[in-house]
């Protein structure tokens, strides 16, 4: 191929492709906006605008998406009205978040110190927005901000996963959601943790793949739950790197049976005991 030949091939399949998606720089900065509003690192100017800052965060999403969807096949004003009829209820959702994330955690000295400084709570904040957008069938931007929170945070929560309130993330690093994930309300999940899908197949993206937890589970640090009929009981624990594929039923504990041995000393020898089964 020639350079003519592959400047045009590029200028046809970029076009295709700007008319098909929002810019990254302009759904980050627009997540931004609308994450400072909510939760504002700074003091606001002591005169600012709330109806107007927000009227503005309204217009530049209506605005983005007029940039790649088409009017005259989705109804972009009701889609961007009813995620902000909406605003109201995430953002309640997410002070219980918060409030739970501090409760839960020694280390958290105040509830402002999670939203400020908790990567876990951001990935939570962008989950719940993208997730929105993504009920009211707004294509691609939800993925947009949520590999973007990915990227800064290192926690990776598909949007359409359905995820109840509160939700705790503790560390968070190297957490993986998948799409028809489904996790009830007060589940706390520690870094490395894994809900994903047996086997990948494009033929199964309409599947529930991956797994259900249900409420008041704590799953700790690497381990791996898989499978869309794969159940984690209310009230279970799953201790770290844990392995499950099969369903667990409510109020049990699950854990690892490679357990570290403890070095007993007496007067005359070493013993090496398990420490559980």
């Amino acid at each position: 191929m020639d350079t003519q030949a592959l400047v045009n091939l590029l200028r046809k399949t970029h076009q295709a492709e700007w008319e098909a998606t929002p810019t990254s720089q302009d759904a980050i900065s627009w997540l931004n906006d609308l994450v400072q509003f909510l939760f504002p690192g700074n003091h606001l100017p002591k005169y600012t605008s709330y109806e107007g800052v927000l009227k503005k965060n309204q217009i530049d999403l209506e605005n983005m998406l007029l940039t790649y969807l088409d009017p005259r096949e989705i109804n972009i004003e009701a889609i961007v009205a009813a995620f902000y009829d909406s605003l109201g209820t995430i953002y309640q959702h997410l002070r219980q978040d918060a409030a739970t994330i501090h409760a839960y955690d020694p280390a958290a000295t105040s509830v402002n110190e999670v939203i400020v400084s908790y990567p876990g709570f951001y990935a939570i904040t962008v989950y719940r927005i993208a997730n929105r957008l993504s009920q009211l069938q707004v294509p691609v931007l939800p993925r947009i901000i949520s590999e973007f929170a990915h990227g800064k945070t290192g926690i990776d929560i598909h949007p359409e996963a359905s995820i109840g309130v509160p939700f705790v993330i503790d560390h968070g690093t190297g957490i993986v959601i998948g799409a028809t994930s489904v996790i009830g309300a007060n589940v706390v999940i520690y870094q490395g943790v894994t809900l994903g899908a047996l086997q990948v197949a494009k033929e199964l993206s309409t599947s529930k793949r991956h797994p259900t937890v249900e409420d008041n589970v704590i799953i700790y640090a690497r381990s791996t739950i898989l499978g869309g009929e794969t159940v984690i009981g209310r009230n279970s624990i799953i201790g770290g790197s844990v392995f499950v594929t099969k369903s667990i039923q409510p109020y049990s504990q699950v854990f690892n049976t490679h357990q570290l041995r403890i070095l007993i000393k007496s007067e005359n020898r070493n013993e090496d005991l398990p420490t559980g089964t």
